[in-house]
This record gives structure tokens, sequence and C-alpha cells, in this order.
């Protein structure tokens, strides 16, 4: 299950990252996406910690919260575009707690494992 979770959000996160190339800031979203792909490869290949993960989600969540728009318009997911900075704030804010969220999981289940000795 660790496996398969892992490897499909890693995938997914690399997705994330090249969607961004066409992003006002790219350089803010791709290494974010691309950092939340690497814990996730990390985790497939045994090499992840349950408390980088779990740190990983702390620092995902505070940005999350951080990056929450003034007021909330919505996500607007029928459209493309920007109607305003709200909703692209919404949009950036569910971004980082879709990562969080993931490493939370990820770090509950490589929790789970045998210690093993390197």
């Amino acid at each position: 299950m660790r496996k398969t979770i892992s490897l499909v959000f890693g995938l997914l996160f690399v997705l994330f990252a090249a969607l961004q190339y066409n992003d006002p800031d790219p350089e803010v979203w791709i290494p974010i996406y691309g950092l939340a792909a690497l814990a996730c490869f990390m985790t497939w290949s045994g090499l992840a910690r349950w408390w980088f993960l779990a740190g990983m989600a702390v620092l995902f969540a505070v940005a999350a919260m951080y990056q929450w728009p003034p007021q909330f318009e919505g996500f607007l997911f029928n459209e493309m575009g920007m109607r305003s900075l709200n909703i692209e704030l919404a949009r950036e804010a569910g971004g980082l707690a879709i990562c969080s969220l993931v490493m939370i999981v990820l770090a509950f289940l490589t929790r789970s494992l045998p210690i093993t000795r390197r």
C-alpha cells in the first residue's frame, strides 16, 4: 500500500510541477511540487523516515495557511484563468494542503514499518 500510494502521488506531483511552467511564478511552485515528488519517491524506495515526512507535512500545512486568501472566493475549477487574486491564492493553498495530506498519510504508513538496521 505504501509503495503504491507513494508512487502514484510522486508521479502526480511531477505532473503538477510540469504544469507550472506557464504559471506567473513557476520558480516557486516547481520546486515545491518537486520536493513533494522527491519525498514520495524517497518513501517508495524506503529512504524516507516518518519524522522527515511529518516535518514536510508541517511545512506544507504552515505554507498553506500562510497562502490562504484574505477572502475565500472559491477555486472555480470550471475556469482555467485567474479571475481574481483570491481564487489563485486559494488554488495555491489547496495544492499545498494536498501535499501536506499526502505527507501525513505517508508518514503514518512509514511509521508502522518495522525498523531495520542499515
